[in-house]
């Protein structure tokens, strides 16, 4: 059965202030969180321009930008659905009752009101909203990744001919005939080709069934067999792709936030299936929403440092090698594992049920596959 999360030909992740309600997002329900420590030198306000981020926002004002949502005092209902903050706004840091909190100014271009937490005010989605992250870095990821069950696309329409027979290789402008087109799904599909099963890093476990995203196509007659145009192809099109309807435009607001609950996942792989990657980069990791990721989790990156060799004595047993002339006698090394090295933070932005991507935010070192991700 198909299975497809958080559709939208751009995510919009944005944040402004909202109302004072009790509860803060923490590490657990039991025990508070510490208040988010104020950056050094961080600005009394700042006035919002085109091409801010809400996460380079954050950044100007708290050491650990993931808690953003404990400053605006937002609860869980706000962090998926936030109100926006757009250019010519103006953040301000203040004191309020011995903690920092932030308000925010409505600039002249969006309305000759003042917004001050904790107060709320319903704005309409708009474009012009500064994103939580670049979205030109992950544009191309929010609705093409498709990962489905074992029953992968084996439903979906089909592409069983093309104008000219002879040729088997199409392309943009190309026209094609499609089984199983659906009138009710619109004119605008999404050509796929199923490439095999995601695995865990031992490749003991099947997480998913990954599909490629070639290109796009238009409806030009519905009938049993449909004839349909390639708008675009950024690969070959054959006979036999498969196509599912396009999804509609949507605008997901979520503010950059810790997950709930632990998180122990590995990195899985790179773009273009490189050996490394590192600011900007999108890595696939094995967790998804059964594990409680989320659009907007901001996970830790971590490496694991090979053990270093124990220069004390040895208590392991001496080992006599018999088999070696004259007799050898050997006492294997100890060795130190050193603590796991923090190498940097990703953003996820796109989930799936047991696989997620994300978008590499900083980092001191290459990321790789098998690098660990967990709660910052």
């Amino acid at each position: 059965m198909l299975q497809q999360f958080n559709t939208g030909k751009r995510v919009i992740l944005a944040i402004a202030a909202a109302a004072l309600l009790a509860g803060t997002i923490g590490a657990s329900a039991q025990t508070p969180a510490a208040a988010p420590e104020i950056a050094d030198k961080a600005p009394d306000s700042y006035t919002v321009v085109k091409g801010d981020t809400l996460w380079g926002i954050s950044g100007k004002f708290l050491k650990d930008p993931w808690r953003w949502p404990d400053i605006w005092r937002m609860n869980r209902d706000e962090i998926k659905n936030p109100h926006l903050i757009f250019p010519g706004d103006t953040i301000r840091l203040v004191m309020v009752d011995g903690q920092s909190r932030l308000e925010l100014s409505r600039g002249s271009s969006n309305a000759n009101t003042i917004v001050v937490s904790p107060t709320t005010r319903v704005t309409p989605l708009n474009a012009d909203a500064i994103p939580s992250i670049p979205a030109r870095d992950i544009e191309a990821f929010l609705t093409r990744p498709l990962v489905t069950g074992p029953g992968g696309l084996n439903n979906a329409a089909q592409i069983l001919s093309g104008r000219n027979q002879e040729r088997v290789i199409r392309g943009t402008g190309d026209v094609v005939y499609v089984l199983d087109i659906d009138p009710k799904a619109g004119d605008l599909w999404y050509i796929y080709r199923p490439i095999g099963a995601i695995l865990n890093l031992d490749s003991s476990e099947v997480l998913g069934y990954e599909n490629r995203f070639l290109g796009t196509a238009r409806v030009e007659k519905f009938g049993e067999l449909s004839t349909v145009r390639i708008e675009s192809a950024i690969q070959e099109i054959l006979v036999g792709d498969r196509m599912i309807p396009a999804p509609r435009d949507t605008i997901v607001n979520y503010a950059p936030h810790a997950p709930d609950k632990p998180v122990n996942a590995r990195i899985l792989r790179v773009p273009l299936d490189n050996i490394e990657t590192g600011r900007g980069g999108v890595v696939t990791i094995d967790k998804g929403t059964q594990d409680g990721l989320e659009p907007g989790n901001v996970l830790a990156i971590y490496r694991v440092v090979p053990p270093i060799i124990d220069p004390r004595p040895s208590r392991q047993q001496t080992i006599i090698l018999r088999y070696l002339d004259p007799t050898t006698v050997f006492t294997p090394r100890e060795y130190v594992q050193p603590a796991d090295e923090r190498t940097g933070l990703m953003f996820v932005f796109r989930t799936f049920e047991r696989v997620s991507f994300a978008l590499v935010l900083s980092t001191t070192d290459p990321v790789r596959p098998g690098d660990y991700a967990r709660q910052p």
